[in-house]
């Protein structure tokens, strides 16, 4: 090995050292500031209990629209602006009601939510019921058992499995796809088990799908207290359910992703999106799903911008809009995308709640699977762990259908407690924990100067 090459990789390993430094020191600085300066949990209660429930077509929604780009303003980034999307209207309508009446007569009242996009009942609905305990069951079974009855899938989540996420996938079918089972055998209804992991009476809605030629029926989630009540009974003999729910569906309405941008110094036309979704369902205050990942990730730019950070590519913050029943802002701001020519080189998404910060996962070629493994010195004193090939979020998952190679990089927090309150009443600015939104606003702040720095 001859002595140029030699100092060759001296300099370089000591221009690395360097590097890593620099990064250390400045990822401790945005540390101090969302800990002790940070704005991640007033601006989450004001979300939460000023704007409120934010479904996509609701006045709450535009209102939340109107509240992220004052706000966005307020923080003197490069630029902030709306892009149009239109939505899908459907209300709740008045509060569901819902009895299990017995063999014997006796009425039991229950908990209970529409799930998000069904019909109504066209008032009080009422049927025998019949129970599956997973959804392969009620599809192999013959129609002269479930027609005219209302079907019950009491498919619990698999509490075996270490992430959430996954019991969660395991049995998402029972929502998505119950109606459109239940109605090809004749059902007049069906009811599933809330796709929470604790027994409580909290029911968890959520959206649902019809399908063309097949009959459209009612379709509620029960809490999983009510669920197992149900069970009980059903094993005793013969349960008469009844319910009614108000649930209408409008026309399409306009509404907007916001956006805000700190432009790159070195790459101005090269973007790197990150964002969470401004809509959430109507029954809590969507404060872990999603306003803790918008939270998050306006944090992340008010942070850089404070600490007078130069992107080397244009940093882009996107507020989408209607993730939950539709995901238009999401193909909206892919479609857009593509049609400006713009050229995206990345995208990160928190959509997983406001717990304590795990990691980041990547949707995307092995290299940059290696290159946010790479960065796990210097995410260890912060107890970040988990970097590895994964999934990256539903608002910008379509980019890949014009970005075919892009990297899409999902935040990692602790899932234990996310289906606790989960598309539930409970989900309010009350249960997240400050120090946990704080951290996990730092490491997505922490993160986002990575990638930008080194891609």
């Amino acid at each position: 090995m001859n002595k140029l090459f030699i100092s060759y990789l001296i300099c370089f390993a000591g221009i690395n050292l360097h590097a890593q430094q620099e990064d250390s020191v400045f990822i401790r600085t945005i540390y101090n500031e969302a800990l002790s300066k940070g704005h991640a949990y007033e601006n989450l209660r004001s979300l939460c209990k000023d704007v409120g429930p934010r479904l996509s077509g609701s006045s709450q929604a535009q209102m939340a629209v109107e509240w992220s780009e004052r706000l966005m303003k307020s923080y003197k980034f490069d630029s902030v602006y709306l892009q149009k999307v239109m939505v899908p209207h459907w209300e709740r309508g008045t509060k569901e009601s819902g009895w299990i009446k017995t063999n014997d007569g006796k009425l039991i009242p229950i908990n209970l939510l529409a799930l998000g996009g069904s019909i109504g009942t066209n008032g009080l609905l009422s049927g025998e019921i019949i129970e599956f305990s997973h959804i392969d069951l009620l599809k192999k079974a013959p129609k002269k058992e479930v027609e005219g009855k209302i079907v019950f899938l009491n498919q619990p989540m698999d509490e075996q499995q270490i992430s959430t996420f996954k019991a969660y996938g395991g049995c998402y079918a029972i929502r998505g796809q119950g109606a459109v089972e239940s109605a090809k055998l004749g059902a007049k209804a069906v009811i599933i088990r809330s796709l929470g992991m604790p027994i409580d009476d909290h029911p968890h809605t959520g959206s649902m799908q019809y399908e063309e030629n097949v009959n459209r029926i009612p379709a509620a989630a029960l809490s999983t207290a009510d669920a197992q009540q149900l069970h009980e009974l059903i094993e005793s003999g013969k349960v008469t359910f009844l319910f009614e729910m108000d649930c209408r569906v409008y026309p399409d309405e306009p509404s907007f992703n916001v956006i805000a941008e700190l432009k790159g110094k070195i790459h101005p036309n090269k973007l790197i999106t990150f964002g969470g979704h401004l809509d959430s369902w109507d029954t809590g205050e969507g404060a872990h799903d999603d306003g803790a990942g918008v939270i998050h990730c306006l944090e992340t730019l008010r942070i850089l911008n404070v600490l007078n950070y130069q992107p080397k590519h244009t940093l882009r913050l996107v507020f989408f809009m209607n993730e939950e029943n539709g995901n238009k802002g999401g193909k909206t701001y892919a479609e857009v995308a593509k049609q400006k020519g713009e050229i995206h080189i990345a995208a990160v998404e928190s959509d997983r709640g406001g717990f304590s910060p795990r990691g980041f996962h990547c949707d995307g070629p092995s290299e940059f699977v290696k290159l946010i493994q790479s960065f796990e010195p210097l995410f260890k004193p912060y107890d970040l762990h988990d970097f590895d090939k994964g999934y990256g979020g539903v608002d910008i998952g379509p980019l890949k259908t014009y970005y075919t190679d892009i990297p899409l990089f999902g935040f990692v927090p602790d899932s234990q407690r996310y289906f606790d309150f989960h598309h539930a009443p409970s989900d309010v600015f009350e249960n997240v924990n400050k120090r946990e939104l704080e951290l996990g606003a730092a490491s997505i702040c922490s993160f986002i100067y990575l990638l930008d720095k080194h891609l």
